[in-house]
């Protein structure tokens, strides 16, 4: 067997695969709101960088963020849950088949990285007069810790016992900010040289270690289905995926949110999907992570026009990203089997996402009342009701067209 042949064919499935669902993602309506958005918090982040000053620190927070991005190393396998029994046997034969996952891994992630920095320029300029030079050291450090991440990712994946994994990733942060620091902050050279050896010490010991040990294929394939998954989750947003897979855990310590819903026949469907947004990590882990992003983001600026843009923003995500709950049900005969009218169900779905964009506003809002932006506070609370009443409308119209 070809591996360079096998990985190319992988590559191209995958390419195939994404471009299919992209046309969806990115139509016209989507691209010209990402432009109106980004466009805004651009001119206001112009704006809020010229209030800095040499105190402000930059350094520590290029090296936080940066430190989070090189150390996310997943690798692209293209792994499939066949290959657990097909390609098992010939492990020792697709040295090239990973080591090419291993360099695309390394592009993709390193454009990220550098679109990344690109956005920290301003602010960095601003609080240290840094020229290109200094720009270009930082670059050639990340994706020099990128690479070298990535093989330690690679190399850590093998062994057994998970917690290795989550101590690996705790001190590659570690390591990985603290170089950044030092490349940021303009400290001795020789500081950062010598944390970079003793990554690389790390990263030779992680090969020594595992040099007999074999490919966790079960792991893989795992973690390969999880980085589609999340892509799928995107594209569901826009279009039916029928590759689709969610997981459903019991969340005890939520059950009381089920009390507020009043017994009797016109509660069946709110019900329903209720316990379906709170126990599905789809929909109830997504508004929280997109609630406290949004919530960092907000506190970060002073502008009640950037306010306004990025509450607009998450709501918009947020109420994408929940309204495919609608068909989680679709294919079940059981449910089909209410007597009860459709109307009632829809209305359901959209109340109880409603709630939850409300909870998310209401969020927002307690975030600038906090700050003592009395002004924006409101502002943001009068948008998240005018919005509800704009999304009711969507979601009824975008139901009947699912």
């Amino acid at each position: 067997m070809n591996s360079q042949n096998l990985w190319k064919e992988r590559y191209l499935g995958y390419i195939n695969e994404t471009q299919k669902y992209l046309r969806y993602i990115f139509n016209g309506h989507l691209v010209f709101v990402m432009v109106l958005v980004l466009g805004g918090l651009a001119y206001y982040y112009s704006d809020w960088v010229k209030t800095l000053d040499g105190d402000f620190p930059a350094e520590w927070i290029m090296a936080v963020v940066l430190s989070l991005l090189v150390t996310r190393s997943p690798i692209n396998t293209f792994l499939k849950e066949a290959d657990t029994v097909f390609l098992l046997p010939l492990e020792t034969k697709l040295k090239s088949y990973f080591n090419n996952s291993l360099l695309l891994s390394w592009v993709m992630q390193g454009f990220i990285l550098l679109v990344v920095l690109i956005a920290f320029i301003p602010m960095y300029t601003k609080v240290t007069d840094a020229g290109g030079r200094d720009f270009g050291m930082i670059l050639a450090v990340l994706l020099i810790l990128k690479f070298v991440n990535l093989i330690m990712r690679w190399n850590v994946l093998k062994y057994q016992d998970p917690s290795v994994s989550h101590w690996d990733s705790l001190i590659r942060f570690i390591l990985n900010g603290v170089m950044l620091y030092f490349i940021c902050s303009g400290a001795n050279i020789l500081f950062a040289i010598i944390t970079l050896f003793i990554l690389i010490g790390l990263c030779l010991y992680y090969r020594s270690a595992v040099k007999d040990f074999v490919l966790k294929w079960e792991r893989l394939v795992e973690l390969e289905n999880k980085r589609m998954n999340s892509f799928y989750r995107v594209a569901n947003m826009f279009t039916d995926v029928p590759h689709l897979k969610g997981k459903v855990a019991r969340r005890k310590w939520m059950d009381w949110l089920l009390s507020f819903i009043t017994y009797g026949e016109k509660s069946t469907y709110t019900f329903l999907y209720a316990r379906t947004l709170l126990r599905s990590n789809d929909y109830v882990g997504l508004c929280l992570r997109l609630t406290i992003i949004g919530s960092v983001i907000l506190s970060a600026f002073t502008n009640l026009w950037a306010h306004l843009i990025v509450t607009f923003l998450f709501l918009f995500m947020t109420a994408l990203q929940l309204l495919p709950v609608w068909k989680i049900h679709e294919w079940k005969v059981w449910v089909s089997l209410y007597p009860l009218s459709a109307k009632m169900r829809e209305s359901a779905v959209i109340k109880l996402i409603s709630y939850f964009l409300f909870f998310e506003d209401f969020v927002f809002c307690i975030v600038l009342l906090v700050k003592g932006e009395w002004m924006s506070a409101l502002a943001t609370l009068l948008l998240g009701l005018v919005f509800l009443t704009g999304f009711k409308v969507y979601a009824t119209k975008k139901i009947k067209n699912f």
